[in-house]
């Protein structure tokens, strides 16, 4: 299993990080997909690629929670650092207006600069939407050229949203442990997206699945994501498995062995 969006670099797993991946490898999960949040984030993101070169891959952007006045001069900052750290994508980048609406504009902005970065550098995005699916189109909408490729991870709108999406591209979507809990509608999105654009996460340290709820997350829950996808399909879990790592392979051309 490829483990698409994962914070395993993040102060959460300083103390036990290799226990964390040994984990991982045992339970399946073969990658792991590191989106960046900010120019602090950039050096541990990078070295713990460095240490684990052939089970992850990294993603470099500046997350929409911390886009403020400031964000030009961040962005600046960062373009750089794609062309000398290669990503496999862009993220993860979006728009997030759950908590603060402030700096609205500023991140529809920021979306919009980095969309152009994937186009530079031939490489997708990693999207992040909470209460924005109407700023995030609407930034699609206005791209002005062809659309790069990419995923809306964690994503938990309707499947009326899904078909939204699907009208600007053919993008993919990211589930994770909120698919497994008792009142989520994820669950309502599978059979919309299907599995040939589907795509495993765990977010961790965040959005731990059932049974491992409230605790913190790690890649090697993947599996109760993935077991819970094959039995509300009403497939095995080796078909979703198989989807979703060639989704992966496919959208971030990574090079696994």
């Amino acid at each position: 299993m490829i483990d698409s969006h994962s914070h395993l670099y993040c102060n959460d797993f300083d103390e036990d990080r290799n226990e964390v991946m040994a984990r991982a490898l045992d339970a399946g999960v073969k990658h792991i997909v590191l989106p960046n949040e900010n120019l602090e984030s950039v050096t541990r993101v990078v070295g713990m690629h460095n240490y684990y070169p052939t089970c992850t891959s990294i993603a470099l952007g500046l997350h929409p929670e911390d886009v403020d006045g400031d964000f030009e001069h961040q962005l600046a900052a960062m373009r750089p650092l794609l062309d000398e750290h290669h990503p496999v994508a862009v993220g993860e980048i979006g728009i997030d207006l759950y908590w603060d609406k402030t700096w609205r504009e500023q991140q529809m902005a920021a979306l919009d600069t980095q969309l152009h970065w994937c186009k530079e550098l031939d490489i997708p995005f990693i999207m992040h939407c909470r209460d924005a699916i109407d700023e995030i189109l609407s930034v699609l909408d206005n791209f002005g050229e062809p659309l790069p490729q990419g995923v809306f991870h964690s994503f938990t709108g309707t499947p009326e949203e899904v078909e939204k999406v699907r009208k600007r591209g053919d993008f993919y979507f990211g589930v994770n442990g909120i698919v497994t809990f008792k009142k989520s509608n994820v669950k309502d999105i599978l059979p919309v997206v299907g599995l040939d654009r589907l795509l495993l996460e765990t977010d961790s340290p965040y959005l731990a699945p059932v049974p491992h709820r409230g605790k913190r997350n790690e890649s090697a829950f993947v599996p109760h994501v993935c077991h819970f996808v094959a039995q509300h399909l009403g497939v095995n879990d080796e078909e979703v498995e198989n989807a979703t790592d060639s989704n992966a392979i496919a959208l971030f051309n990574l090079n696994i062995v």
